[in-house]
């Protein structure tokens, strides 16, 4: 009768260190999932702010009479990194439905470049402007 009191205790330990294990997995899964979401939204973040600078430098671009400069380079301070954002226009050489060249009409590219979490990254944009 003893022997078998001895073996169920046995098994209740079991069934313990079972349940605890699964529970310590599932508490470091959430951790790494909550990691991931704070990362994703750093990442975010970071996206949306480059999407901005690009968008009020075409802005600025298009709103500037002359042509826009040949090759500019601009490194912006966030605070918790540097954005370097480079300008670079060539003319476009298009031609029309009669094959003559559309003077006047330059290409403009726009590139933030960044390090986020040890890589670097890279945006870019690409448009047209007509100046006469």
């Amino acid at each position: 009768m003893w022997f078998v009191k001895r073996r169920n205790g046995a098994f209740a330990l079991y069934e313990v260190l079972l349940g605890l294990s699964i529970f310590v997995i599932g508490v470091l899964m959430l951790g790494k999932s909550i990691q991931n979401c704070l990362r994703a939204n750093t990442l975010s973040a970071e996206d949306d702010r480059v999407r901005q600078i690009l968008a009020n430098r075409m802005a600025e671009i298009q709103a500037t009479p002359g042509v826009p400069d040949e090759r500019k380079e601009t490194k912006i301070d966030l605070g918790y990194g540097n954005m370097r954002l480079i300008q670079q226009t060539v003319p476009a050489n298009l031609k029309n439905e009669k094959d003559l060249e559309l003077n006047g009409i330059n290409k403009v590219t726009l590139s933030v470049e960044w390090m986020s979490g040890g890589h670097a990254q890279t945006k870019k944009i690409a448009f047209y402007v007509y100046r006469t």
